[in-house]
């Protein structure tokens, strides 16, 4: 059976240009209507001075925010989502892995108010990242994620494992993607492991879905 990790990776790789063309086209339909301005309301909260987005994609948080003053900084394992984010913003923007995040072995800056996850915390052992992300805040910052909710996302499977989106109803070809599920409990886990502490959560929900779309959560290195 194929590696989880390894196919994670390689998905993205054969995906990027797909999803570059998806963002930039607004036809995913829950970022656009919700999950997208949740997100940026959420870092605009905390009036960052300097922001690192992790999993930056081809850089769409980091634009809106260099736009509205905010100094940004972007991080990605795929080089052509790290290219076209380059090509599109100011924002200077890294290429490393998972692992190489983990194991700081990349210079990707420090002293951050916030650093953020948007739908980028996929891999199934979070907490050395975490961790590793923990010692790059200035003090008094934040770790801001945005994932798919719990509840919505379990499909009647309550349970921590590996999952498949398959990207049905997407325009273009694309290749099926492993991702870990988490169910609340272990995310606040994973969280407090890596030297957190819960300071919010959030449900962002259109007004007219009776299901949240995301789950965001605030997360303050622990005194």
């Amino acid at each position: 059976m194929p590696d989880p990790e390894s196919t994670l990776l390689d998905s993205w790789h054969h995906n990027a240009q797909a999803w570059i063309d998806a963002i930039r086209t607004g036809s995913i339909e829950s970022r656009l209507k919700v999950t997208d301005q949740a997100i940026l309301l959420a870092v605009l909260g905390r009036q960052p001075e300097r922001v690192l987005d992790l999993g930056c994609g081809e850089g769409w948080l980091l634009r809106a925010l260099t736009e509205r003053g905010i100094d940004a900084v972007g991080v990605d394992g795929d080089a052509t989502l790290v290219q076209a984010a380059r090509a599109a913003g100011t924002a200077p923007v890294h290429l490393a892995s998972h692992e190489q995040l983990a194991e700081a072995k990349v210079d990707i800056g420090r002293d951050y108010n916030l650093i953020c996850a948007n739908f980028a915390l996929l891999h199934q052992d979070i907490i050395p990242l975490l961790t590793a992300m923990n010692s790059l805040l200035a003090p008094g910052g934040a770790l801001l994620i945005q994932t798919l909710h719990p509840w919505t996302a379990a499909a009647g499977d309550y349970q921590d494992g590996w999952r498949e989106e398959t990207f049905a109803g997407f325009r273009g070809q694309w290749q099926p993607m492993p991702w870990y599920f988490r169910t609340l409990s272990s995310w606040l886990n994973a969280l407090d492991m890596a030297g957190f502490a819960l300071a919010g959560l959030q449900e962002p929900q259109h007004p007219q879905s009776p299901v949240p779309q995301s789950l965001l959560l605030v997360a303050e290195p622990r005194l």
